[in-house]
């Protein structure tokens, strides 16, 4: 289990599964070989496979504990759930709750759920089976969900969405369930978390996409959800997945949040990059650069 302090604020990285390969050309299919060849000095093998032509992504949660409150900053994948248009995430059957029980956290415990943005990858372990029935997993939880993301993908509303049938059953088996339960909280312009930890629309991977600021003491960081798939979009800040719903707003909100990023010394914590996890970034030009890994090694 690794952890890390900024300030008084605890950051563990809970894995749900290891790292594994998706096809680039499946979640970056307008970002041509040669751009990923260009950085493969340190990309590969980490990050990018050249020999398979596989991006690699670890499923994890961040687990936060400050002012005494346990938080989780999404909830991956979760157990069981029926993805028919989406496999890889289809029927996982992890030990992700044993591994929050590793590192001290019963279900029970959890005083906050931070959902970045609604996709399956994100909110599966909002919930768990009980006879039949999708109940939340954190029955003392409150969880924090962009309204934005609420309304977009209940499919009530009927949108017309870029993900298509890739969310099929998302909604209905990982947030309405809570939503029922009375345990939401629906967020318009800011949320703030605590007094270190702050809610923040970042729109484009999804209208609610979200970014956790933390400031405590002099140590800034920011968990970024999947405003970045690959660290290929530190130093190429352009280059959008197959997964944004609105390149043009996501290309402006990584920008701006990773200017902050680098303005501020701030830790940027992803959620799918294997290794390190997470980094501090420095200008280099119109794009950014690596200046020094995290220790989540």
């Amino acid at each position: 289990m690794d952890t890390i302090t900024l300030g008084d604020i605890e950051i563990t990285r809970v894995i749900e599964r290891p790292p594994a390969g998706l096809p680039r050309e499946f979640i970056f299919p307008d970002v041509p070989r040669a751009t990923w060849e260009a950085h493969r000095s340190w990309l590969a093998p980490e990050f990018w496979h050249p020999e398979s032509d596989e991006t690699r992504s670890v499923m994890q949660t961040w687990l936060v504990r400050s002012e005494g409150k346990t938080i989780l900053i999404d909830t991956g994948v979760g157990n069981g759930k029926e993805r028919p248009y989406m496999p890889f995430f289809a029927h996982y059957n992890t030990d992700f709750l044993g591994s929050l029980a590793r590192a001290g956290v019963r279900p029970e415990d959890v005083d906050l759920v931070v959902n970045t943005h609604v996709h399956g990858d994100h909110v599966g372990w909002n919930t768990t089976l009980e006879d039949r029935q999708w109940v939340p997993t954190f029955p003392n939880a409150r969880y924090v969900i962009a309204r934005a993301d609420f309304d977009y993908w209940n499919p009530e509303n009927e949108h017309k969405t870029r993900s298509g049938r890739q969310m099929q059953n998302v909604f209905e088996d990982s947030v309405a369930p809570v939503h029922h339960a009375g345990q939401t909280v629906l967020w318009e312009d800011h949320f703030e978390l605590d007094g270190g930890l702050r809610v923040d629309p970042a729109p484009g991977h999804t209208p609610g996409s979200s970014v956790v600021t933390l400031t405590s003491g002099t140590d800034r960081a920011v968990f970024v959800g999947d405003l970045l798939h690959s660290p290929l979009q530190f130093a190429e800040p352009d280059c959008c997945p197959s997964f944004d719903e609105d390149e043009q707003q996501a290309r402006a909100a990584r920008r701006r949040v990773l200017g902050w990023a680098a303005d501020h010394n701030a830790l940027v914590l992803p959620a799918h990059l294997p290794g390190a996890g997470a980094a501090e970034i420095r200008r280099d030009g119109a794009k950014f650069a690596i200046k020094e890994w995290a220790a989540f090694a």
